[in-house]
């Protein structure tokens, strides 16, 4: 293991296009249908999979048919799952997203087993050996907000690992709590939206300078089609997504964060990680679902 994701297991069912819900008991014949494993934890960690970076993941999911499901797709992707928790009697957090012909994805939504998850599902000895740890929806895991959590980030920092993090929902509500994490952080990794919504800051670029002045090395705000802002107290840079055809943008914020942690264990700076993570995002926009597209290596130059 090189990297443990910790946070958010999802299943998502998918269908494309899908441009209008039907009425009463009509059918809309698709393109597509697929179900996958996704969420911030493990869907990043599906994706490093798939470009041959060893990971685990924790997290918790339900004692149900799905949650055998995400283990078991997840596993096949080279994912060790021995960290994952079964909770009894909880269902495993899964959404249905109808995808959009322009590639957008609102989406029905079950939280459940993420919000149960704590300190004490987590295997902190593992968690401990990776050399990065990767963060995935900890704006919805509200049991780790726990300061014996944050004491095993500090520790797993002061040995010289690196914990990135990224956010699930764009619900202002728990952003406050978010904010807690930040000085046992290395490296966040928030949309616009969100990295709004964390500082009540104008702009992006605004919002990404009061994130680092909080103390992170860094803030990568992803931008959508129009790329990623990179801010260090180097100062910010602007790496523009690739031109790619859009099928499906769900798990493009996961395989950016996939991407950047594989560029940083490669030993490239924060803009050379950037821009492989902007790589492993617009393969994954090419098709349906979190890890579309991600079938060899991924290059960024």
């Amino acid at each position: 293991m090189t990297v443990a994701t910790v946070g958010v297991h999802i299943v998502d069912v998918l269908a494309r296009p899908v441009e209008s819900i039907p009425g009463g008991q009509d059918t809309h014949l698709l393109e597509q249908i697929r179900i996958t494993a996704a969420g911030a934890a493990a869907g990043t960690a599906v994706d490093l999979a798939k470009i041959g970076v060893p990971v685990a993941s924790f997290g918790a999911v339900g004692d149900d048919e799905l949650g055998d499901f995400l283990l078991m797709i997840m596993e096949r992707r080279g994912v060790d799952v021995g960290g994952v928790v079964r909770k009894p009697g909880e269902q495993t957090a899964a959404s249905i997203l109808p995808i959009r012909p322009d590639g957008g994805r609102p989406s029905f939504h079950v939280p459940g087993a993420n919000l149960g998850l704590s300190p004490a599902d987590l295997d902190q000895d593992r968690i401990a050996a990776a050399k990065v740890v990767h963060l995935g929806g900890m704006d919805v895991t509200w049991g780790l907000h726990d300061p014996a959590f944050y004491a095993l980030l500090d520790k797993i920092r002061g040995d010289g690992a690196i914990v990135t993090m990224d956010l699930l929902s764009n619900m202002p509500d728990l952003m406050p709590a978010v904010r807690s994490f930040l000085p046992h952080v290395d490296y966040l990794l928030p949309n616009e939206e969100q990295a709004l919504m964390l500082t009540g800051a104008a702009t992006a670029e605004e919002a990404a300078a009061a994130l680092v002045a909080e103390g992170l090395r860094g803030a990568l705000v992803t931008l959508g089609g129009a790329g990623s802002l990179v801010v260090t107290a180097d100062g910010a840079t602007t790496v523009p997504a690739l031109d790619v055809p859009v099928v499906d943008t769900t798990g493009c914020g996961d395989a950016y964060c996939a991407g950047f942690v594989a560029g940083l264990l490669e030993g490239r700076d924060v803009l050379g990680a950037a821009r492989l993570g902007t790589a492993v995002a617009a393969r994954v926009a090419g098709g349906l679902g979190s890890d579309a597209g991600l079938d060899g290596p991924v290059h960024a130059d």
